[in-house]
């Protein structure tokens, strides 16, 4: 009897160390950030690859129809081939945003044959162009100039966060003096953006 109460009460204390350890685990997840996080601080468009994915396959569908039309009208040649293949790749490079990507005091437009940057956190001005496109222009005391969607600012919330954070830094040292009005508006856009969203979350919209 003693040997089995010895036994029962080392079960009972291995049981109690794996519900310490669960109950430790518990507290380190529910102290740690909501989600993985750059710990240089940085940010880049998260919906970019799959806005590629569209494009490409928009593309690809294009150059598919046009070669069916010709193959069954008997009219496929090389060279309406090769045509076709460039009319296609135009389509595709239309189409494909530039990827934004951000770090402390740095914002980057890379394209497929070009990447700008600015110095966020030496900008000399920020305006919005109307046109067919709306497009949100930053420029800095080096020359350097960015023009993208503001859509994408409204889309990822971290890209708009650093931005915002730089260009107050820009505004402490007095090298912002044009473009208050524009990222008031755009601040504006992104908090009706996230009230919406979250009334369509808790259902209320």
């Amino acid at each position: 009897m003693g040997r089995r109460g010895t036994m029962r009460r080392g079960t009972v204390g291995r049981g109690t160390m794996r519900r310490g350890t669960v109950g430790r685990g518990t507290v380190r997840r529910s102290a740690g950030p909501p989600g993985p996080r750059p710990p240089d601080g940085s940010a880049e468009d998260v919906h970019w690859a799959g806005e590629r994915r569209t494009a490409a396959g928009t593309a690809v569908l294009l150059l598919s129809v046009l070669l069916v039309l010709d193959t069954g009208s008997g009219r496929l040649t090389v060279p309406r081939a090769l045509l076709w293949t460039g009319l296609g790749a135009l389509l595709y490079v239309i189409l494909l945003p530039p990827r934004i990507t951000a770090r402390p005091g740095v914002l980057s437009a890379r394209g497929l044959w070009r990447t700008h940057t600015v110095r966020t956190d030496a900008l000399v001005s920020v305006r919005c162009s109307d046109g067919v496109a709306r497009r949100l222009v930053l420029r800095d005391a080096d020359g350097g100039r960015v023009e993208l969607d503001p859509g994408v600012l409204v889309r990822n919330p971290a890209l708009w966060h650093r931005l915002d954070a730089d260009s107050r830094a820009a505004r402490e040292r007095g090298t912002l003096l044009c473009g208050a009005t524009a990222l008031g508006r755009l601040a504006a856009r992104i908090d009706r953006e996230a009230a919406r969203t979250v009334f369509k979350v808790s259902g209320l919209a």
